[in-house]
């Protein structure tokens, strides 16, 4: 039986969601059915489908009471809308479901776990805010929530952990079938910290311990954890609250960060070997990852961060878009991302062209657009060192998104300061980029309201939202000093596959 709270819910993107045109949305990234969209939920394989929920809000394009959203996909580009899945309508959740993850069972049925949230008025007089964790089963499409529920609470928190941050589990299944889930926390030095249970069922679980934590080292609060392993080693992923700026590898405020490492199951020991960014964009946030039936691990992140949600225009009818679906792999003690293949069979419209030579702004016949996958590899035109080369897309007379590469630097800048936007929020971002005797592979996927850029063979991305004008679709490129380039650029058109 659905609550009234969830059949409404139901009941208005069902009413209100079609009146939102396709040509008003990305082309190939995802946004919520109408309201706002934040954290990606439940990415997760489900009946050979590709599910994933997210943090929703229906009834307007502000942050607000959470439900989830929910979609589907066979490709991870294609998304079958579905019906709300979860809304807060139990005494537990009253306050927002918030994040989590989904599993198969072995009956076939669906199980979310996630962070039910509970405001109440204390003997001082403020409001404080309970976190557990709740179940719902389910067959994909509808789910009840279990009467076991919340089945985590303050008691099964570690001496010195935290009811009111205790957040965003994360499930898998582990290899001897039972189950396993991260989920953040904070210690008593008031930094985040990633605890690991076990399950047999997926309800009844049990602290194994300790995963790792900041000690205020990368920032406080740890959300949306993920753990798993990849090419030989393990990685958890987590987003820092409050994080302090460290050099040009994270930025301050709500951060993205991947600790690489070996993990020792037995005694439940991860030991880092390093950390990065993993992504150094302006929009990224809150990361999840599946592991496909041929073995790849794949992640998908909100492409928008809570310091310039303020940035959003008027009159909109969704806010909130989640990245291109991400291959990943460790390479050289490093997390390498690259877009999912399936986008491959999308692509038309092949346009290249071999050994330009660029210096002051030029473009090139055929090479613009707003749905474009765009490969550009660079190298000096002769043995004096360029100073820069720069690529600007979504351009017109107005409006320009802009890519730098400073060689003598080694630092790569995005600039959306002209894309849309009269907000006063972040607009630049800048990272290192190794050196490479000048050379850089930039690969460059530009949606209708966003742009993402791969450096190197995904050694490196940044991502950012931009709310330019569609009919801004010029691409040029330029340098001061020379430089010789290479391009192949497709159109994105998601029609029946190739």
């Amino acid at each position: 039986m659905l609550s009234e709270v969830l059949k409404r819910a139901r009941e208005f993107e069902a009413q209100y969601g079609p009146y939102i045109a396709d040509a008003q949305r990305p082309a190939f990234h995802l946004t919520p059915t109408i309201g706002w969209m934040n954290d990606p939920n439940g990415f997760s394989l489900y009946k050979g489908e590709y599910h994933l929920f997210y943090q929703y809000n229906p009834y307007s394009c502000e942050w607000d009471t959470m439900h989830w959203g929910h979609v589907k996909s066979t490709d991870f580009l294609r998304w079958e809308r579905l019906p709300a899945a979860l809304a807060p309508d139990e005494e537990y959740d009253r306050d927002g479901c918030f994040s989590g993850s989904a599993v198969e069972l072995p009956d076939g049925s669906q199980l979310l776990m996630y962070t039910a949230v509970r405001r109440a008025l204390s003997a001082e007089g403020k409001v404080e805010e309970t976190q557990t964790q709740a179940v719902a089963i389910g067959d994909g499409v509808d789910y009840v929530k279990l009467p076991e529920n919340p089945v985590l609470t303050e008691k099964d928190l570690p001496e010195g952990g935290n009811r009111h941050d205790f957040r965003d589990p994360k499930m898998w299944r582990a290899e001897d079938g039972t189950w396993r889930m991260v989920v953040g926390n904070r210690t008593p030095d008031g930094s985040g910290a990633i605890l690991l249970y076990s399950s047999c069922n997926g309800v009844d679980w049990t602290l194994v311990g300790p995963v790792d934590a900041s000690h205020n080292q990368y920032g406080l609060m740890w959300e949306c954890p993920d753990f798993f392993p990849l090419d030989g080693r393990q990685v958890l992923l987590v987003s820092p609250q409050d994080m302090s700026p460290i050099g040009l590898e994270f930025h301050a405020g709500n951060a993205n960060v991947c600790l690489i490492g070996s993990y020792d199951e037995a005694t439940n020991t991860f030991e880092r070997e390093s950390v990065q960014a993993i992504d150094y964009g302006i929009d990224f946030y809150a990361p999840q990852t599946l592991l496909t039936p041929d073995g790849r691990r794949v992640m998908i992140g909100w492409m928008q961060n809570w310091n310039t949600v303020g940035g959003k225009p008027r009159d909109i009818r969704w806010f909130g878009q989640m990245t291109l679906p991400r291959e990943l792999h460790v390479r050289n003690g490093r997390l390498i991302q690259e877009p999912v293949r399936e986008l491959e069979r999308y692509r038309r419209n092949k346009v290249t062209y071999q050994s330009v030579l660029v210096g002051p702004e030029m473009t090139l016949h055929g090479i613009q657009g707003r749905t474009v996958d765009m490969t550009v590899n660079v190298r000096p035109a002769t043995q004096e060192p360029y100073r820069c080369f720069q690529v600007n897309v979504a351009k017109d007379g107005e409006c320009v998104t802009s890519i730098r590469y400073k060689l003598d630097k080694n630092i790569l800048k995005i600039d959306r300061s002209r894309s849309g936007s009269n907000a006063d929020i972040v607009h630049t971002r800048s990272f290192l980029v190794p050196p490479s005797d000048g050379k850089i592979r930039l690969r460059i996927i530009l949606d209708r309201f966003s742009v993402e850029v791969f450096v190197n063979d995904g050694e490196q991305t940044a991502s950012m939202a931009i709310f330019t004008r569609q009919e801004a679709e010029a691409i040029s490129f330029e340098a001061v000093g020379s430089v010789l380039m290479d391009v192949e650029k497709y159109d994105i058109v998601l029609d029946q596959p190739e």
